[in-house]
C-alpha cells in the first residue's frame, strides 16, 4: 500500500487518488514547433527517479495537488498544494 498525504484531508491509500501526469511548464503556444507542442500535450518522460506530478484526490476532498515521488521505490517524498514550492524536504504542507 502507497500513502498520499492529500494536503487537505491527511494521508489516505493511494486507491483514492488519480494521477494527472507530470508537472510541467506550458510551452509559449507561438513559441514552439508542432512537435514540441505534440510531445508536451502525448510525450511522458517516464524517468526512474525522483519526479513531481499532479495528482488529485478524487475519491475524497476532489482537490488538486503536486507530488514528489521516487519512481522506482514508489516513496512520496512531499506533498504541496500548486505555488507552495518553497516547503523543506519531506514537509507536507497543509
Amino acid at each position: 500500500m502507497i500513502l498520499i498525504s492529500c494536503p487537505y484531508c491527511g494521508p489516505r491509500n493511494s486507491n483514492e487518488f488519480t494521477y494527472f501526469g507530470e508537472l510541467e511548464a506550458r510551452p509559449a503556444v507561438g513559441g514552439v514547433s508542432e512537435a514540441q507542442w505534440r510531445d508536451y500535450l502525448y510525450a511522458e518522460k517516464n524517468p526512474a527517479g525522483l519526479t513531481t506530478e499532479k495528482w488529485q484526490h478524487s475519491a475524497g476532498c476532489g482537490k488538486f495537488f503536486v507530488v514528489e515521488r521516487h519512481t522506482v521505490t514508489n516513496e512520496v517524498r512531499r506533498t504541496y498544494l500548486p505555488g507552495a514550492r518553497e516547503a523543506g524536504p519531506g514537509e507536507d504542507t497543509r
